[in-house]
């Protein structure tokens, strides 16, 4: 154990972020940096290394999160960083973009705050990095066996440093121009820098991996093709098909899926485009949905200077503490204020979009709304509660509905599809296709990064015996395993 006293005298501190005038005039992380480092010892100190770590049950990594708290109360960061990287292979990722169902499984969070277990992962993490304790680590000899990880997002990587290691040869494609996914132009800079992206790629080309950009399969190379190519196939192609909102005025200039607007200003990061074609500058900006999605156009809008920027939510406003039916150590719904939020707009709940009108060239100017409610399980409108908002750019942050079918790799694999639609596998994430398996959101639908990072390792497993006969490398969780929610 840490501090056997720690969560009596420790009170809970987190990361201090940079004060909203100076972060919003740029795009680099919204956090103090270095402003970890001071504190985080003794908020490790404040796990209680419980007899039974209910933080295990809540990350699907299985995360050894007693074990790095320790080593990091004593600050012996090369021991932290090897615990760390035992079960999870991108923690900058997960320290940066989850959620943290591990702090609302946390025992100390039954009465008290939970240890800011998020914090000590990153600061691990990146502590690694500057000490230079994350190398590469190639395989001892080669199997002779090839693989192909079709993606390039948390599932993907994972699953492909997995088997590089193991001693395959993998090949990574991904038809966007760089390497990771919806890490690399779903999430925006201020959220997570693409540096984080890149040095974990740098260690992956060292250790053997190959990387194919631009690369679409099932257009630029036929999925029956690639098969017989590859003694193996991992699908990690997500879940990209975006949700979309059938109302009268959809087709109006302005109104773009979340995924059609945020890759373009991470483009103008890169250095590809000067502007965004999708910009907010100057307009009266309305994002539709209310999650992780929604707030990362509701912070990118900011940073554009949008005129105004009001976000829309169909369900109500969750409570801010946990309610009697999702007790703990159920990951709770509550109302957060992420970064983004805390730079302003509005945010309104329980109303329902009707239709959009535009100008006389075609241009979204205004949404219309009325507000909604549930009764005997069923949505229904309350008359009299219409109202009207300007928006001449709206985003659709809706969620995904499932893996992309329109470029033929389902068809040309042949791969059976689950009741949701999406690709079905058996236990060891293996299609009804020999040598075909799927991880993450392709297999699981729509999910957390710490879902899909294990997906990917739980699928190397598979993709190793079937290759091997047998295998060493952990399998975290099972296809059917869900989130410790009500």
């Amino acid at each position: 154990m840490a501090d056997p006293k720690g969560f009596l005298t420790t009170g809970r501190e987190v990361a201090r972020t940079r004060p909203v005038e100076e972060r919003v005039k740029d795009w680099n992380e919204v956090y103090v940096p270095g402003s970890l480092l001071p504190i985080i010892s003794k908020q490790a100190g404040r796990c209680m290394d419980c007899g039974i770590p209910f933080c295990h049950n809540g990350c699907p990594l299985g995360n050894l999160i007693p074990e790095w708290n320790d080593y990091a109360y004593r600050e012996d960061w090369t021991a932290a960083s090897e615990r760390l990287h035992a079960t999870n292979n991108f923690p900058e990722f997960t320290g940066r973009l989850c959620p943290a169902p591990c702090e609302a499984a946390c025992v100390l969070s039954i009465n008290q705050p939970a240890v800011t277990i998020k914090n000590v992962e990153v600061s691990i993490i990146d502590k690694a990095w500057d000490s230079g304790d994350v190398t590469p680590q190639p395989p001892e000899r080669l199997s002779g066996k090839t693989v192909a990880v079709i993606g390039s997002g948390p599932a993907g990587l994972a699953a492909a440093q997995q088997l590089t290691r193991a001693g395959h040869t993998v090949v990574v494609y991904e038809r966007a121009d760089r390497i990771g996914g919806l890490l690399r132009y779903g999430i925006p800079e201020f959220k997570m820098e693409k540096v984080h992206i890149n040095r974990r790629i740098e260690q992956m080309r060292a250790e053997g991996t190959k990387f194919r950009t631009e690369t679409e399969i099932g257009r630029d190379i036929n999925a029956a093709t690639l098969r017989k190519r590859y003694d193996a196939v991992v699908v990690a192609a997500g879940a990209t098909v975006s949700r979309d909102l059938p109302v009268p005025g959809r087709e109006l200039k302005g109104v773009h899926f979340a995924m059609e607007y945020l890759p373009l200003s991470n483009k103008v990061r890169e250095g590809d485009l000067t502007v965004s074609p999708i910009s907010a500058e100057g307009k009266h900006v309305v994002v539709i949905g209310g999650g992780d999605t929604g707030a990362d156009c509701v912070g990118t809008a900011h940073r554009q200077g949008a005129a105004s920027v009001t976000q829309l939510e169909i369900m109500p406003k969750p409570g801010e503490e946990r309610a009697p039916h999702q007790p703990w150590p159920t990951f709770p719904m509550l109302y957060k204020v992420t970064s983004a939020h805390e730079e302003g707009g509005e945010r309104v709940y329980s109303v329902s979009t009707t239709h959009f009108e535009g100008d006389e060239d075609g241009n979204v100017q205004s949404l219309h709304m009325i507000e909604v409610e549930f009764k005997d399980g069923k949505l229904e409108q309350k008359t009299g509660t219409e109202r009207v908002l300007p928006a001449q750019l709206v985003t659709l942050a809706m969620g995904f509905t499932g893996t992309d079918r329109s470029n033929g790799l389902v068809e040309q694999f042949g791969l059976e599809l689950d009741e949701r639609g999406n690709v079905a596998r058996d236990a060891d994430f293996a299609t009804n296709v020999p040598g075909v398996y799927v991880a993450g959101d392709a297999g699981r639908g729509q999910s957390l990064i710490v879902w899909a990072i294990a997906e990917g390792r739980s699928a190397a497993r598979g993709v190793d015996r079937y290759l091997s006969g047998a295998s060493d490398l952990p399998a975290p969780i099972r296809p059917t395993d869900r989130a410790l929610t009500v």
